[in-house]
Formats: structure tokens, sequence, C-alpha cells
């Protein structure tokens, strides 16, 4: 059993380099090898070019493809993996597309699994452990009142005026920023063309609280079921959303104007590489990701329950916080493929209380910060 790890980006290492040195079998693919070189030429000499048909030549049953390459790439790598009887492994959104995999891939006794990045993945496993803490306590009951709230968001540790610093092109940022939003707010679904349009300040519960803005990310709803929300529950509010920097959205007000124009993809390339070369990470700074999870529970009005999961990570000698994070997980999910702990078919970040707690544990040494705020 093999491990094809497929791209060596910045998101990409810390990840890898784990599992690397952890002795698992693994090939290195990418476009430019000198980037792969650069990246873990000094740990593995197993790295080839991902030119066309030579990954699919390499791969075998049961073999493990981990694509950390752009999302559109995905879906043909993972049937291939299908159609060879391999494993699939992404930290991206599953899309409707990719769950039409699910039955075949059951059928060929391969796992599919995605959303095993930071967000999505370390959010879908601090969502399930409050849920699953819920249902087990004293106070539940079908009839109270739920608020659910996840933010996240990469920050920088030294603000600018801008309210932001890119570690990677900013295109994916703009894209995400055009998506319609739907969330629960009030009890009753709320629907936004632009995300921007539903921004609120938010007070995370940090060893010394901070206020951010906070906004709706794509389409919330689905993830009530992923969390096995009961159909008949009350909830009050759900909501999957983007963490930013106090005063981000005055200073991104002349981005919203553009975006709600609905630009040309020509044009989103040009605004994309200006406000890269605008407003960059610099080399050696420090990135910092803050995640917060929380589910709220009411009865007759009064809070009954309420735990909040928190993450405050910054890069440092390991690496980038982000990157420690998104891949750092991902290496979780390969060695839980190798374990046979995923079962066959398509999954997110797994729900089971094994996994999410040695998960989270794991993911605890990756963080600066990482606990578990108990109010009731």
């Amino acid at each position: 059993m093999r491990i094809h790890w497929c791209g060596t980006g910045l998101s990409s290492r810390p990840g890898l380099r784990r599992l690397i040195l952890a002795g698992h079998p693994i090939t290195v693919w990418n476009l430019p090898m000198e980037q792969a070189m650069e990246a873990v030429g000094d740990i593995t000499d197993d790295i080839r070019a991902m030119e066309p048909g030579a990954l699919d030549a390499a791969l075998q049953p049961g073999d493990i493809i981990v694509s950390m390459l752009p999302a559109a790439m995905h879906l043909d790598l993972a049937r291939s993996c299908v159609t060879k009887g391999a494993h699939f492994v992404s930290s991206s959104y599953i899309t409707p597309d990719m769950r039409t995999l699910d039955e075949p891939a059951r059928a060929a006794g391969v796992s599919i699994l995605g959303e095993v990045g930071l967000d999505p993945g370390i959010d879908h496993l601090m969502a399930h452990d409050l849920v699953a803490a819920y249902r087990a306590s004293q106070v539940y009951d079908r009839d109270n009142v739920l608020s659910f709230t996840s933010y996240c968001g990469g920050i920088p540790t030294r603000p600018n005026a801008f309210r932001y610093k890119f570690s990677w092109s900013p295109l994916g940022v703009l894209r995400a920023l055009m998506t319609p939003a739907r969330s629960i707010r009030g009890y009753s679904e709320l629907s936004v063309a632009h995300p921007w349009d539903a921004v609120q300040r938010y007070t995370a519960p940090l060893r010394q609280p901070e206020m951010f803005e906070v906004y709706p990310n794509r389409d919330s709803l689905p993830f009530r079921a992923d969390y096995r929300f009961d159909p008949e529950w009350k909830v009050k509010e759900f909501v999957r959303g983007t963490l930013r920097l106090n005063g981000w959205s005055e200073a991104w007000s002349g981005i919203f104007e553009e975006l709600a124009t609905n630009p040309s993809e020509a044009r989103l390339t040009a605004l994309s590489d200006d406000l890269w070369q605008a407003h960059p990470l610099e080399a050696g700074e420090a990135d910092r990701v803050v995640l917060c999870v929380s589910l709220k529970v009411e009865k007759a009005g009064q809070p009954v329950w309420h735990r909040t999961w928190v993450l405050d990570a910054e890069g440092d000698v390991r690496g980038s916080a982000m990157a420690r994070l998104v891949s750092g997980t991902v290496s979780l999910a390969v060695e839980a493929i190798l374990t046979r702990e995923i079962p066959v078919g398509l999954h997110g970040a797994p729900n089971d209380p094994r996994l999410v707690k040695r998960w989270l544990e794991e993911t605890s040494h990756q963080a600066q910060d990482m606990r578990l705020v108990i109010y009731d």
C-alpha cells in the first residue's frame, strides 16, 4: 500500500514531511519537480514528475492518492482511484460530482475521504464532539433550542490597513466571496447573494477575548445532517462562516463593489494578481489561524448547556499555522485509511468518537492554544 502525495505547495509540506519521517512508503508527485525537491528533497528521493499518465500507470490496488492540487483536479483523480481499486484523500469540500462516486467506491471496496483539512476538517471534528457531548448530557431534550456557530479564518499576526494578507493566490478567496451563502438566523433561513452583506461582530473566547468580523460561508444547511442534528430539533441559529479582523469589511468595500458586478474570469484573475502583489504575507512573517466552534442549548429562554472549541495557532519553526493544520489533518486521514479505520465509500471528516478524540488531541499539538470552553 503506497501513498501517492500529489502537490507540494505551501499548504502541503508539514503533513507530507510527517508521513515521510514516520516511515510510510510515499511517492511525491509534482510539477515542477524542483518545488518538490525543495520541500522534501532532504528526506526522500522518491519524487516524480506529474506528467500525463504517469501517476495512473504507477497506481496499484490498495494505494492511496492524496490530492493537494487545485480542486478542479480532484474528481478525475478520485475516478482513477475507484477504477484502480485505490483510495483517495483531499482536504477540499466534497462536491456534488464527487458524491456520485459513493456507490462505485463501495462496490470497489475503497474509501474516498474529503473535507479533512482545517475548514473543512478540524471544524467538523469539533462539531461532532459537541453534538455527541450534548446528546449524552443530562439536559438533552428534543424541545430544547439550539444555536450552532462555526467561524474560521486565517489572519495576519501583524495587521495591515487592508486587514488581510495572502499566503497564496487570492483567487480562491475572491471566488468564495462571489458564492451565495445560506444559514439559519433567528429560526429562519437567511440567504444572501453576497456574503459581505451579512457581516456581524463576534467576540471569540480566546485566552484574551478578541472581537472579529464574521460572515456566513457557502451553504451551511446541509451540515445539520452531517453533524447529526435531528430533523425535529429546534434550531435558532446554524452558521458556518469565515472570521476576519475588525475593520475588514470597510477595508474591502471597494473589492466588494467590483465583485458585485460579476467580473469576468480574466478580470477576476487580474484583480487576484493585483491583490497578491499589494498584500502578500512576507517571507518569514508568521501567519495566524483562529477557529471557534460553538453549540449553545436553551430551555425556556435560558442557557442550559454551552460549549465552544477554540483554536488559536501561529506560524513558527514548524511551518505556517495554516499549512500545519491543513496538511497535518490530511496526514491523519491517510494513516486512518492505512489502519482500515475509515469505511469504504465517500465520507467527510470522521464522526467516530475514537477518531475524533485522537485527531483533536493530535491537532492540539499544532496550535499555541486549543481548548474546550465550558460555560454551564
